[in-house]
């Protein structure tokens, strides 16, 4: 058994790319169905509130109804996908026309507010006659020179292969959407029938495996279920708050492109520990181009709103749904970032969480057959066991 798949190994690290382009294959067949699986996720903490509160309701006030569960279903999932739909409609008439207008005036006001930026630059490094001094206006110059000639050729040539691949991309975005569509009808069977789906999985589990191992696994399908539920769905709302408090406090501070930044800090604030930096370091750019006073300010207000949200709205609404150490966080960002790209810095977390419970289970276990302490602190190298 271990030569034969050691063979096979070593053949499919062979024929990697023809897998590869399987999988794929499979993946773009599947993806209304991944879609769908998605959408009924995210929307099944919705349902779980209507049955709860809806269903005993109707049995105490009517109870002639026999489906009265059915009915609460019903009722759930139409809420949840109306909710959706009035999220999405609802953000995208706030935020398209904001965000049309911050692009449009980051393209008109951008190269200007760039080339008065140099032109400061090079009238301070003008008045240094020292070399250091004489060295950096000259930097500042090629600088200035290669990026006019790469915003007249590369820059125009880019836009001319935009314009040349926008057909495509309609085509593709249209596909998406048509994808998503019917990723949302399968979600709505998917919750209508998802107590017969888990039961369905258990009972091929225990049919695989013997009840100890069907146990465990069952058991760690549920903790790997709480875990990237409370991080997956806390991370987005706790992004989501962080984006109102971004638009609502650059409004009041009146600082340019603030549809714009107020987006780009919640979205990346998905992203755990590196995404608030993501965030900040292209929207202080861009305003520091406008308006230097003002970019000092955001930085400081951006500070301190990654304070609040590190140390108050964070840990209220995530708590340590992961149980992970810093240090292990950073680890699983950069690993997930490196191996699968933003959704790799998303998921990298709850994933390495989970991966992080299953081993501390199994080292628990092991020692426990030893009759050796689980408590890592009574393995301090001052202590003998």
């Amino acid at each position: 058994m271990v030569i034969a798949a050691c063979i096979v190994f070593y053949f499919a690290l062979l024929r990697m790319t023809n897998i590869s382009e399987v999988f794929g294959k499979i993946y773009q067949v599947l993806k209304p169905i991944i879609y769908g699986l998605v959408i009924a996720y995210l929307l099944n903490p919705i349902v779980k509130l209507v049955d709860t509160h809806f269903e005993p309701w109707i049995k105490r006030k009517f109870p002639r109804i026999k489906n009265a569960g059915g009915i609460s279903r019903g009722a759930g999932i139409l809420l949840a996908i109306v909710v959706m739909f009035a999220l999405i409609v609802a953000l995208c008439n706030m935020m398209i026309p904001e965000l049309y207008r911050s692009i449009r005036d980051m393209i008109l006001t951008v190269p200007s507010q760039l080339n008065r930026f140099i032109g400061k630059m090079t009238e301070v490094m003008s008045t240094d006659q020292s070399t250091i001094g004489q060295m950096a206006e000259a930097v500042l110059k090629e600088a200035s020179d290669a990026l006019q000639t790469w915003m007249r050729t590369d820059l125009l040539n880019q836009v001319n292969v935009l314009m040349s691949n926008l057909t495509v991309g309609v085509i593709n975005i249209v596909k998406e959407l048509c994808y998503v569509l019917i990723g949302v009808i399968v979600s709505v069977y998917v919750l209508f029938s998802k107590e017969k789906f888990a039961s369905q999985c258990k009972k091929l589990v225990y049919a695989i495996m013997r009840p100890s191992r069907a146990n465990m696994v069952l058991h760690l399908t549920i903790k790997s279920n709480e875990i990237f539920g409370g991080f997956i769905i806390g991370k987005i709302i706790d992004s989501a708050i962080i984006g109102v408090l971004c638009f609502v406090g650059l409004s009041i501070l009146d600082m340019p492109y603030t549809m714009l930044v107020s987006v780009i800090v919640g979205v990346t604030n998905v992203i755990p520990f590196f995404g608030p930096y993501i965030g900040a370091i292209p929207s202080a750019v861009l305003i520091l181009l406008s308006d230097p006073k003002m970019g000092i300010y955001f930085i400081v207000f951006v500070f301190l709103l990654q304070q609040l949200d590190g140390n108050i709205i964070g840990p209220k609404i995530l708590g340590d749904s992961t149980g992970l150490s810093a240090f292990w966080v950073v680890f699983s960002i950069l690993f997930g970032g490196g191996m699968f790209g933003f959704v790799g810095m998303i998921l990298g977390v709850p994933t390495f969480a989970v991966i992080y419970y299953i081993v501390k289970m199994l080292v628990n276990h092991q020692l426990e057959n030893h009759t050796l302490p689980t408590d890592t602190g009574a393995y301090d190298q001052f202590v003998s066991l």
